[in-house]
């Protein structure tokens, strides 16, 4: 019996670590990049680490080394309010939740900055934090989840996320899922109301998106700052999506521009409408300024901050926050809209008064 048990013991160690060795990406992310994911697979990791040890039986390497590496990339998607970025299924994670697995973490309040097997990337500033989905669509067959929101960014400052995705709604509401998933749901610009990326509608797989996706890091002294671009418009529409963002060294202004780069004729000269997007969480309360070209954000501490568009009419629009404890909750949206014939570019910044 007890050889047999030790057989079984040595079967499914192997099982776990070629499992892990699949699932879990260089950098510590999951292979379906959803943060969720990597919330669920510690909190079983975790206490199994532990099994090992009170056993006195050798963890398998590939599970420490897992663990050493999920762990830091939780902190790269992690507001400072305990909450988890909206990116590709995320919805409500209790901030206590993440605390309790990130207790485990030896190298505390250490935030990677570039996961790029994950496709993330973080701007770090005297406080605030850009989090941005710089990555791929994950492999079909775990792509259920995942959303078209490739360049898509998440702003945390003074307590509060002020620019956010509209997450993903909890299991009750599966209806409002597909919704959740098209890029229009996300800080981010999209195409004529086309996503970036087409769901099978059977099983909700992603069959076509963005095949290149490249983010590098622009710092300087002003701030750290990105370039990134994807391809997802490119097969319909002849356009490549480029997004820089650079955040001042004060954390107190986010100055960020996009274009559409055309890679074939089909664009040229083409009056193809477009919308950048940014979603504000439901504590946030914006209005549209006189100018026509700026919104005004107030937020519960009273701080005011000013989102100013170059080149193109601001509105202030209704939106909708899926990541709620109570459910789906009434939140705003800045839109820009504009078409590529005469404007390939916008640049936009957001400032604290």
């Amino acid at each position: 019996c007890g050889s047999q048990m030790e057989g079984f013991q040595r079967r499914t160690t192997r099982q776990l670590a070629s499992e892990l060795a699949r699932q879990i990406l260089p950098d510590g992310g999951h292979i379906g990049r959803n943060p969720q994911t990597l919330i669920d697979l510690l909190l079983d990791l975790l206490p199994l680490r532990q099994v090992y040890a009170s056993r006195g039986i050798a963890a398998p390497p590939e599970l420490l080394n897992a663990i050493d590496r999920m762990l830091p990339m939780l902190r790269l998607l992690r507001h400072a309010d305990g909450s988890l970025a909206l990116f590709n299924g995320m919805g409500v994670t209790p901030p206590h939740m993440v605390a309790v697995v990130l207790a485990y973490d030896d190298a505390r309040n250490v935030a990677p900055a570039n996961a790029p097997h994950a496709g993330y990337q973080r701007l770090d500033a005297n406080g605030a934090v850009l989090v941005m989905d710089a990555g791929a669509p994950p492999p079909r067959d775990v792509s259920a989840r995942a959303h078209a929101g490739q360049l898509a960014i998440e702003f945390f400052c003074d307590g509060y996320v002020i620019i956010c995705n509209c997450g993903a709604p909890d299991e009750t509401q599966a209806d409002l899922r597909q919704v959740a998933r098209a890029t229009a749901a996300h800080s981010t610009l999209t195409i004529a109301d086309t996503s970036s990326s087409r769901f099978a509608p059977r099983d909700g797989r992603i069959i076509a998106g963005p095949r290149k996706v490249e983010a590098s890091r622009q710092d300087s002294p002003a701030g750290p700052g990105l370039l990134a671009s994807h391809d997802g418009y490119e097969r319909e529409f002849g356009l490549v999506h480029e997004r820089a963002l650079r955040l001042g060294a004060d954390g107190a202004r986010l100055v960020g521009a996009d274009r559409l780069l055309p890679t074939t004729n089909r664009a040229n000269g083409k009056a193809i409408a477009y919308a950048l997007r940014f979603h504000l969480s439901p504590s946030a309360q914006a209005r549209r300024d006189d100018d026509g070209r700026s919104a005004t954000l107030t937020m519960p501490d009273g701080k005011i901050w000013r989102f100013h568009a170059n080149g193109a009419p601001v509105e202030v629009e209704d939106s909708v926050s899926f990541a709620t404890a109570g459910g789906p909750r009434a939140a705003q949206q800045i839109v820009v809209q504009a078409d590529v014939a005469t404007t390939p570019a916008i640049s936009w910044s957001l400032e604290r008064l």
